[in-house]
């Protein structure tokens, strides 16, 4: 087969869903509150109820916001599982899919952020499935338009998005399970406990 017959937009597809599907989503499964909202340092950032944080910046529409700061501070804060989660949810994946795919618009300011590990994932899916079904309708030729106005890099092929997008799901959620790992060997009540 050569390259020009290649089904590309299956392959950049089948990059993210074979690793969510073998070395990700199982290790989501069962995550609870108490490892959703865990920081093991201090003035970590999170998801926190409106009004409780003390970060420069707290974003969110709802009963719960995420700690930000402009600029970001350097070394940058540690994070924990929920805010790694809603960075994913929305910075990585809504806005994209509100900028490229038609879905309803998203930010950091105006997201809903969850309260709890189950919503959360819930949030994470849908957003994932919207990803994949947006990326699926560019078919080939989708892949080799430009990003636009919409991106830092306009000039750069749908597909650079695409793999760029899914580089940061793999590396983010990534750390989520290394969180749930640090978590379940330092807290006395989960250690033992298998995953």
């Amino acid at each position: 087969m050569d390259a020009d017959e290649h089904d590309w937009n299956r392959t950049l597809r089948e990059q993210w869903e074979f690793h969510w599907n073998h070395h990700l989503r199982a290790r989501l499964d069962g995550l609870t509150d108490d490892e959703y909202f865990w920081s093991p340092v201090p003035e970590a950032w999170s998801v926190r109820p409106r009004g409780s944080s003390t970060a420069p910046v707290q974003a969110g529409a709802g009963h719960f916001t995420i700690d930000y700061a402009f600029p970001e501070p350097v070394p940058a804060a540690f994070t924990t599982i929920a805010w790694r989660l809603g960075h994913v949810i929305v910075g990585v994946l809504a806005a994209r899919n509100a900028a490229h795919f038609g879905a309803p618009a998203a930010s950091y300011e105006t997201w809903e952020y969850a309260g709890s590990a189950a919503t959360a994932l819930d949030q994470l899916e849908s957003q994932l499935d919207l990803w994949l079904a947006g990326v699926r309708g560019l078919g080939e030729a989708g892949l080799r338009v430009p990003v636009g106005a919409k991106e830092p890099f306009p000039e750069l092929p749908m597909a650079a998005l695409v793999l760029h997008i899914h580089r940061e799901l793999i590396h983010h959620l990534s750390e989520v399970c290394l969180l749930r790992d640090l978590y379940l060997h330092t807290n006395p009540a989960t250690n033992g406990a298998t995953r």
